[in-house]
């Protein structure tokens, strides 16, 4: 039985396979934001004439928001009333699910001779 020798790849392959790594890497990260399909949207219902009563702020909370520099109901009020909206579209779940699903196909596909030849190595031909 023959061992299995990986294919061997030069220096300057190496360092192309690293910057295409590197640019795919923050491109997936960067991307759905460039796009606007990532990120957060918040919501705010600040009332005409806040008061910290009216926000729902005890003395406490009063004094650690004079502390940041919010020394006024009126400055603090639109970080107080801040919601964050969870909603999501069902179209975009479902291409994401189709990206990994795919993503994990051709990984396996890419690889089936490497792992054959693995396996071959390890408990021998069928």
């Amino acid at each position: 039985m023959a061992d299995y020798t990986p294919p061997t790849q030069s220096k300057f392959g190496q360092i192309i396979d690293v910057i295409v790594l590197l640019v795919l890497a923050i491109g997936a990260l960067y991307l759905p934001l460039w796009l606007n399909l990532a990120g957060s949207s918040q919501t705010s219902n600040v009332s005409e004439n806040p008061t910290w009563e009216g926000l729902g702020q005890n003395a406490t909370m009063i004094e650690k928001w004079n502390q940041l520099g919010y020394a006024e109901a009126a400055d603090a009020a639109e970080l107080i009333t801040a919601r964050f909206d969870y909603s999501f579209s069902i179209l975009s779940l479902l291409v994401m699910i189709v990206v990994v699903v795919g993503y994990y196909a051709l990984i396996l596909r890419f690889s089936e001779k490497e792992y054959g030849d693995v396996i071959a190595e390890k408990f021998g031909k069928k």
